[in-house]
């Protein structure tokens, strides 16, 4: 009797600890392809809403991208990962944290694409973006008047991308959240309550290279920044939105000058980075 009591509570500890480490998953998904654009415009993010998810036009190369919190340029894998793109509709199981996302979305690609991935160490050409030597001119954004209900941090907000590849010139508005946003027009990036962190990753899809926030700052900025024609075919091409833009499209301008007169410099370096292998991965995904 004693025998059979030690080995029902093992059994009990045992299921208890498979339980603690199962995998963080979606209570449903739907996938389905994205729709061509019939306009002109398209739009591309995650938004969420309550227990909802809702993930509009995003490659492959995306949802790895956000599922091992890594840049698309530290995915190695097929060519056609940028060119399949799904729409994703998904419900948080109960009692889930939206902080798990990441983790529901690479279940999400290892059940429904059969993904298979590693991690490799990979020396990569980068910029640092970091303070000049007679430092930031940077002003901290105001403070907002009233706080944030429930005092939600960033992970817990609804991120979404809204780009238009008419009109001429394109623009786009990235809603961080919490009065946060950064949209981009006719050569000019408009910054309004941005982290280092937010700002980074919108520079380097205007440059050469990736961009690593080293600068220290730790507050939430206002800055508006210019690019030029060359800086505007980087960032086409790295969203692959394939545009002729005429040499005349902008005045001269460069991001390295804006970001000068702010008191901020990208300095070239070389650094070692996290490279997600893509082992298998299937371009259809399991019926739903």
């Amino acid at each position: 009797m004693k025998y059979t009591a030690c080995g029902l509570l093992a059994g009990i500890l045992a299921a208890a600890t498979l339980l603690g480490q199962a995998r963080p998953e979606f209570e449903v998904a739907s996938i389905h392809p994205t729709s061509p654009s019939q306009d002109g415009q398209f739009s591309v993010g995650v938004h969420i809403d309550g227990a909802m998810v809702v993930i509009h036009s995003y490659s492959l190369r995306d949802y790895i991208q956000d599922a091992y919190r890594v840049r698309d340029y530290q995915i190695s894998g097929p060519d056609w990962l940028d060119s399949v793109k799904f729409d994703v509709s998904a419900k948080f199981p109960d009692g889930a944290s939206r902080n798990q996302l990441p983790e529901m979305m690479k279940s999400l690609l290892e059940d429904r694409f059969k993904l298979t991935a590693h991690i490799e160490k990979k020396d990569y050409p980068i910029y640092a973006l970091v303070v000049s030597k007679n430092g930031s001119h940077l002003k901290e954004s105001a403070a907002d008047a009233t706080p944030d209900p429930g005092g939600q941090d960033r992970n817990n907000t609804n991120v979404t991308l809204n780009a238009g590849s008419s009109g001429g010139r394109g623009s786009s508005v990235i809603d961080l959240g919490h009065g946060a946003s950064i949209s981009s027009s006719g050569g000019h990036i408009e910054a309004r309550k941005v982290q280092m962190s937010d700002l980074v990753e919108t520079l380097w899809r205007y440059v050469d290279r990736p961009v690593v926030d080293m600068t220290g700052l730790t507050g939430r900025y206002d800055l508006s920044l210019a690019y030029g024609v060359e800086e505007l075919r980087n960032m086409l091409r790295v969203v692959h939105v394939d545009r002729q833009i005429a040499d005349n499209a902008l005045p001269p301008a460069s991001i390295f000058d804006s970001l000068k007169a702010v008191g901020l410099m990208l300095d070239a370096r070389k650094s070692a980075m996290d490279v997600v292998v893509v082992d298998r991965i299937e371009k259809t995904p399991a019926a739903n």
